[in-house]
């Protein structure tokens, strides 16, 4: 898995790899996207995971992690494991959840 941290404006079609899939979620000020991109071969997938905050009228701060597909399980046990931590100790201390809700997404 590698992580990578930059402000970039949008890149140019010719230097993306091909989307096959893409979910954006909406949380507050921040937006969440995980894309699902082809390798440069086509044979396979990974998964990019982005956070993006707006930080001028046309920039935008985003965060990106790559996922490959063998870590994939690995890293979905991990952050169900660090959810669970959190309302657990949540609980714990009587804090009570609200919650989540959804914004519908129109594309």
């Amino acid at each position: 898995m590698e992580t990578t941290s930059t402000t970039i404006l949008e890149q140019p079609a010719q230097q993306q790899k091909e989307e096959v899939f893409s979910k954006r979620v909406r949380a507050g000020k921040r937006t969440y996207f995980f894309d699902v991109k082809a390798t440069k071969s086509e044979k396979d997938f990974y998964i990019t995971i982005t956070e993006s905050k707006k930080v001028g009228e046309d920039e935008f701060k985003k965060h990106k992690i790559f996922l490959y597909k063998e870590d994939f399980e690995k890293f979905a046990d991990a952050l169900a494991e660090a959810v669970d931590y959190v309302h657990e100790e949540l609980n714990k201390n009587g804090i009570i959840e609200e919650p989540a809700v959804q914004e519908p997404v129109q594309e």
